[in-house]
């Protein structure tokens, strides 16, 4: 099973793992590690793979349903009436893997390693737009958590050179704040532009007082051998694609 990590987050009494999508047990569109039980992929395979993940951790793994929201819970343990909707999880308790699934969004773990609070969130361009980012940090902060202490890093999405966009695109971000228009830089066509998500998110994360972040500079799209990707998927017309974890927890 490879997985990718950041030095960042390598902290006493935390493990954390951006997984690929190498080490599953799923075939097809789906081959390899897909852990999203939202997907097309036999539910028995997702399980398994799942399954794989956690025990590569030590833990529990939970995991929300995710809308692109700004909304952030605690969890100490898994959710007795099945997964609730939101796009961060944070927890104060050992062995509660909180995970994050992705597919060119950014997958954001986070931690606070004397407070003993770590967090994963999900941020698509409209929850990052939104408020995920921050929404993740207060929930650590209700727990304990000093955002002045957190780090952050921000795992495989998609990178500024594979997200191209169009101009009410950008016109979302600028009229949020005009400053925002230093993400976009021009696209290959007239009125196309590029994003560059992952430098937004880790704006995000400084401008709400995370002194230590980072992007480990995967890129989902281009990578199939690694990554799932949506974008991807779309552009080929298939139907469906894989999610990839990205998980923390408290050792």
């Amino acid at each position: 099973m490879q997985v990718l990590t950041s030095p960042l987050l390598d902290l006493p009494g935390v493990r954390h793992a951006f997984f690929t999508r190498d080490g599953g047990v799923s075939e097809g569109l789906y081959a390899g590690l897909n852990v999203g039980v939202g997907s097309g992929d036999d539910p028995d395979a997702v399980a398994e793979n799942r399954r794989r993940a956690a025990a590569h951790l030590g833990g529990e793994l939970v995991t929300a349903y995710q809308v692109h929201s700004a909304w952030a819970l605690a969890a100490d343990g898994p959710w007795p009436a099945g997964p609730p909707k939101a796009d961060a999880i944070a927890a104060a308790v050992p062995g509660v893997i909180c995970g994050a699934l992705s597919a060119d969004c950014a997958p954001i773990l986070l931690a606070d390693a004397e407070a003993r609070v770590v967090a994963a969130a999900h941020a698509g361009w409209k929850g990052a737009l939104t408020g995920i980012i921050e929404a993740a940090i207060t929930r650590m902060e209700a727990l304990g958590a000093q955002r002045g202490r957190i780090v952050a890093a921000i795992g495989p999405c998609i990178g500024p050179q594979s997200y191209e966009v169009g101009a009410e695109f950008l016109a979302r971000f600028t009229e949020a704040d005009p400053a925002y228009g230093r993400f976009f830089t021009p696209g290959a066509e007239p009125g196309k532009r590029q994003f560059d998500l992952p430098a937004f998110a880790l704006a995000r994360l400084a401008a709400a007082g995370i002194g230590r972040s980072e992007w480990i500079g995967a890129d989902t799209c281009p990578d199939e051998a690694l990554f799932y990707s949506n974008r991807r998927a779309f552009k080929r017309g298939e139907p469906d694609y894989g999610r990839l974890l990205s998980a923390i927890v408290l050792a």
